[in-house]
């Protein structure tokens, strides 16, 4: 170092000619081990997320292992109807609906028992001395896999009966929905059971109607647990929803939710809302038959709000009996239908 403190002209410069590619060289090995650590860092980061996901994708099926799925539900099975008289309703079911009557077997039903179709009845049982608040006794519906339906409802919380096996191989089972409604869940046989009679009243039951205090409560159960779907809605003003009409998940009949009836409603009243339905091709050609076949009445058929044609009737317990056509002919009010319509 000369004296005024500046470094000589030679500093830091190669000796040689070949010092500055041997310098680049070095550099080069340099950069190619930080980059091979820095992959061989990456590449156990992304070794290790790898098998946390692996990890969690084969929890998967073991959680859903833990959670049965829903069987198909595909409709209404039975309608149970509390009778305070057993020989008036008789007459009335098989004479007046035409329906052919069995004393015993549908459904689990020791009681008297009618025949709709292959698929669905009718039964009655002896009202209690006291008579329940609604003479619905019991909707059932229809699943292809009884025990499988009964294994989700308790993985959900949802107390059941025991299933129970009739001689003819049909399975069932009993619980209430939240609101106390009596339901049931019904797995047919393979064979065929008995066809509907030519000349009875209506050859399919097409929706059973009930009184609902909280709607919000039920669709918690119909729709988000059991995967029923909006069919319509509406009310006696277009604004308000007096008939919440759902279908079952996997069919075209519907259960209907009687909204705001009020708490003190009288017997008739009760009856009126607590239905059931059967569907036929012509309204005018069925109430024709049903007076023929005794009916006493002035009353004429009607469309109804829903923009289908409907004719109503009443068991001597004032339980209404409906007729409905299968399709509305004219708009409906309030809302648009939002699910397809029953075919014949």
């Amino acid at each position: 170092m000369n004296r005024s403190g500046s470094p000589p002209d030679n500093y830091c410069r190669p000796t040689d000619q070949g010092f500055e590619q041997r310098l680049r060289a070095r550099l080069d090995e340099i950069r190619k081990v930080k980059s091979k650590s820095v992959s061989e860092s990456r590449g156990d980061l992304m070794r290790c997320a790898l098998s946390m996901i692996t990890l969690a994708l084969l929890a998967i099926p073991l959680e859903a292992q833990d959670q049965p799925t829903r069987p198909p539900i595909t409709g209404i099975a039975h309608v149970r109807i509390y009778s305070t008289d057993i020989h008036k309703s008789l007459d009335f079911y098989s004479k007046i609906l035409g329906l052919p009557a069995r004393s015993g077997g549908c459904s689990g039903v020791s009681s008297p028992c009618f025949i709709i179709n292959e698929h669905q009845q009718i039964g009655l049982s002896q009202a209690p001395s006291a008579a329940p608040a609604s003479l619905l006794a019991e909707v059932a519906f229809s699943t292809t896999d009884v025990a499988a339906m009964r294994r989700y409802l308790l993985a959900h919380n949802v107390p059941t009966s025991d299933i129970t096996r009739e001689v003819n191989s049909l399975q069932h089972f009993a619980l209430r929905d939240p609101e106390g409604n009596p339901i049931a869940f019904v797995q047919h046989p393979g064979l065929r059971l008995l066809a509907p009679r030519p000349k009875q009243a209506g050859s399919r039951m097409i929706h059973v109607g009930f009184m609902v205090k909280d709607r919000a409560v039920e669709d918690r159960f119909y729709r988000d647990l059991l995967g029923f779907r909006m069919y319509w809605h509406g009310g006696f003003k277009d604004a308000d929803n007096d008939w919440w009409e759902i279908q079952v998940p996997d069919g075209t009949d519907w259960i209907e939710y009687m909204l705001n009836i009020p708490a003190n409603a009288n017997a008739k009243e009760r009856g009126t809302q607590n239905h059931f339905s059967l569907v036929v091709p012509e309204i005018k050609a069925a109430v024709a038959k049903l007076k023929a076949d005794g009916l006493q009445t002035t009353d004429a058929p009607e469309i109804g709000r829903d923009g289908k044609w409907s004719f109503d009737i009443y068991d001597p317990d004032f339980t209404r009996v409906e007729f409905m056509e299968f399709k509305p002919v004219k708009e409906p009010c309030c809302n648009p239908y939002t699910a397809e319509h029953p075919k014949p």
